[in-house]
């Protein structure tokens, strides 16, 4: 009976990774003839045959086939498909390596394959992980579009389409031989060679299923991979192409997809245009005919064109226009010649034309040089001023005088909510475009708009807006529901800008450090806004209570839970009316629904003369100031935890779905075991706790020490003194 499964392992040059590589292919389980490893030195310049040969010798499953003349990846795997009489095939790089185990986990997945009455999948996706050369790792980038998708139980290509947005490389793929054979296609020459077999592939599959489980390291950026060489190769792909257009006009199923084939091809051909350092410069004006070629050979009757700016640089391609996409890709600036067109019009290329306006300004006054005095803050997507941000801004108004700081507002309203005196900026205004090009210093608690380009010499500090908890970052990759469509690409284009990076206590910086890899350095500082904490004055506590409108002599506890997204599963709200009337009527219930407004039914009835008074602060805009007025904090999830033990005041902890809540976003603390006070699953324990006022100040105690080590009054302080010239 033949195996069932071969590996087709191609070899040239990675005499450096390949016992790594061959060291993996092991599988305990497997029974004698059911494996077969082929290996091709595709005439290796280095000690790769040598290698093969040493293994062949102790490995019985492994057969070594010398190639007298190189004939690339492509026509190597062909080689070896040749040979194999497995089943299924697996497409080995030989500069990659398995995790320990996968083997036996995949051979089982076959088996049970095998044994389904439907009849075996036709291609098994895998999951993998990315290594790049320093040692850190990426999950699956793409792990969201298969994951808890019909392919877990199996389907077609056109009942999930969303598979052409992952990775369609050839490695993750482990393909039923016979299905494969049966296409007439083959491994294309040079460059992108395997996507004229993984687009037929995917296509007319009958079954494909995706295995949620790593089963590959892929090496990542090394020295000569494709995806970081300069060379005329890369127009090897319009071949590609050819052959994937090819087999679409003779496959009626595959042809149903042919426009979003179509779409992904010419995504991936602008994308290696538009990459520095690819396509050399005296073939690009080659490589962009080539483009509107493609469009002319293999564009479906009917196409229409994207929307928004895609659809623009698409148009332009097909025209073959070559210099206008330039413009529109280094400046924003829309081409007239676009602008007159009857095809362009519409509401996305409207807000085309006023962005290429916009930004044509702010690359006009890029060109001034940068002021070495000027410093640029924002909070919360230009909504508030606030955090880090303002603390910072108002300690370098005292220690730093000579930096003129100015903060960026969303609209006019936002403007006009800010302190008597600071200096603003409209998003989108002409001034707002010049201090954004211009300053020197950026300070922000979430990252500044990604089409603002960071100016040799600028300083970026990145302040984040509280201490972790719950996952965040790159930690959210194998997340999907928690990372709510985060584009994680572009978050590491926002943390390559940061310069600094402002930690609140030890717990932070570890957490940051993981989860927003770079190049910056941490400021294990503390957080500059809970200063104001650290230095109040009861009268600064009393003055809060004023503002607030709670009434003199009443114990005031803050409920702060955490916000919630729309597919958590999280309990029924706490029953504010009922903790009102437990608490009674000497206690004022302040509610910080997270939702901006009165969700959690803050609002008591006036003839309740029994209860607590409940008052909604929601839209109070300074947190501190709740901090300060609260003699107690009732919390689920919230970050806002760690901030208010700054004032040593106790804490409860409301949390009647922890296990649901850890295993939904994932978690950097047990809070159950690590918790600032008492920790109540129901109401009546809740209760209970408040009105014990502070029965277990051990734990406050412990948590304090844990999360608040740097909270001296002075982080500001140091931050300004770090990043900013002081005037002595």
């Amino acid at each position: 009976m033949s195996p069932l499964l071969s590996i087709v392992l191609p070899v040239h040059g990675v005499e450096r990774f390949l016992p790594q590589c061959l060291d993996s292919l092991r599988a305990d389980t497997a029974a004698p003839g059911e494996l077969e490893l082929i290996a091709v030195d595709d005439l290796s310049p280095d000690g790769c045959g040598a290698i093969l040969d040493a293994y062949a010798e102790r490995d019985e499953r492994m057969r070594v086939l010398h190639l007298t003349v190189n004939q690339g990846l492509g026509g190597a795997r062909e080689v070896g498909l040749a040979e194999a009489t497995g089943r299924y095939v697996w497409f080995v790089d030989s500069d990659d390596w398995l995790p320990e185990g996968t083997l036996d986990a995949l051979l089982a997945e076959l088996r049970a394959e095998e044994a389904r009455p439907e009849g075996p999948a036709d291609v098994l996706l895998t999951g993998f992980t990315h290594v790049y050369n320093d040692g850190t790792t990426e999950p699956n980038p793409w792990r969201r579009v298969l994951a808890g998708s019909p392919l877990e139980h199996g389907c077609t290509a056109a009942e999930h389409p969303a598979l052409f947005n992952s990775v369609l490389s050839v490695w993750n793929k482990v393909m039923r031989r016979e299905h494969l054979q049966g296409l007439g296609v083959a491994f294309g020459r040079g460059y992108y060679e395997d996507i004229s077999v993984t687009y037929p592939l995917l296509l007319s599959a009958a079954r494909l299923r995706y295995l949620d489980r790593v089963c590959y390291y892929y090496r990542r950026g090394r020295p000569g991979a494709i995806t970081a060489t300069a060379s005329p190769k890369h127009a090897d792909a319009f071949a590609q192409y050819d052959a994937i257009f090819a087999f679409l006009d003779r496959d009626e199923q595959a042809a149903a997809l042919r426009t979003l084939v179509f779409d992904r091809t010419v995504k991936q051909a602008l994308t290696v245009y538009d990459t520095p350092g690819l396509v050399p410069v005296e073939m690009r004006p080659e490589f962009f005919r080539r483009i509107t070629d493609h469009f002319a050979r293999h564009r479906p009757a009917g196409y229409r064109f994207p929307s928004g700016v895609r659809g623009v640089q698409y148009r332009l391609a097909a025209r073959g226009s070559q210099v206008a996409y330039g413009e529109l890709r280094r400046g924003g600036r829309l081409p007239g010649a676009v602008k007159r067109s009857a095809l362009a019009v519409g509401p996305g290329v409207r807000k085309v034309v006023r962005s290429g306006a916009r930004y044509t300004a702010y690359n006009t006054f890029r060109r001034l040089p940068l002021d070495p005095d000027l410093a640029v803050y924002a909070a919360y997507w230009q909504r508030d001023y606030a955090c880090n941000p303002a603390a910072i801004y108002e300690k370098a108004r005292e220690l730093a005088p000579q930096i003129r700081g100015v903060w960026v507002v969303e609209n006019r309203e936002r403007a006009r909510a800010l302190p008597p005196g600071v200096p603003y900026v409209i998003v989108n205004t002409p001034a707002y475009l010049r201090v954004m090009a211009t300053a020197t210093y950026f300070v922000n608690n979430v990252n500044f708009p990604h089409t603002m380009v960071k100016r040799p010499g600028s300083v970026h500090v990145q302040t984040q807006h509280g201490t972790p908890l719950k996952l965040t970052g790159t930690d959210l990759r194998d997340r999907p529901e928690a990372a709510a469509g985060t584009d994680f690409e572009r978050l590491l284009e926002g943390v390559a800008r940061w310069d600094f990076l402002v930690s609140p206590n030890p717990h932070a910086s570890a957490v940051f450090s993981k989860a927003f890899p770079g190049d910056y350095q941490l400021l294990e500082t503390g957080y500059p806004r809970n200063d104001r904490l650290v230095q109040a004055t009861a009268e600064d506590c009393a003055e809060a209570r004023r503002r607030l409108g709670v009434a003199p002599g009443q114990r005031t506890v803050l409920y702060a839970p955490v916000r919630r997204e729309p597919w958590s599963t999280c309990p029924e709200p706490l029953d504010l009316a009922e903790l009102a009337r437990r608490l009674g009527p000497g206690c004022t219930l302040l509610v910080r629904d997270p939702g901006g407004g009165t969700g959690t039914g803050a609002g008591r009835p006036a003839a309740d003369r029994e209860a607590a008074v409940l008052r909604d602060v929601s839209e109070h805009p300074v947190v501190e100031d709740l901090y300060l007025a609260a003699d107690a904090l009732v919390t689920d999830y919230s970050p806002a935890m760690f901030d208010f033990a700054v004032l040593d005041r106790p804490i409860a902890v409301h949390a009647p779905d922890w296990e649901e809540y850890r295993q939904q976003h994932g978690v950097y603390l047990d809070l159950p075991a690590e918790p600032p006070g008492p920790v109540a699953t129901g109401l009546d324990e809740l209760a209970e706790a408040l009105r014990a006022g502070d029965p277990e100040p051990g734990l406050r105690a412990r948590f304090r020490e844990r999360f608040c080590p740097w909270d001296d009054g002075r982080a500001a302080e140091r931050v300004v003194s770090r990043v900013f010239p002081i005037r002595k």
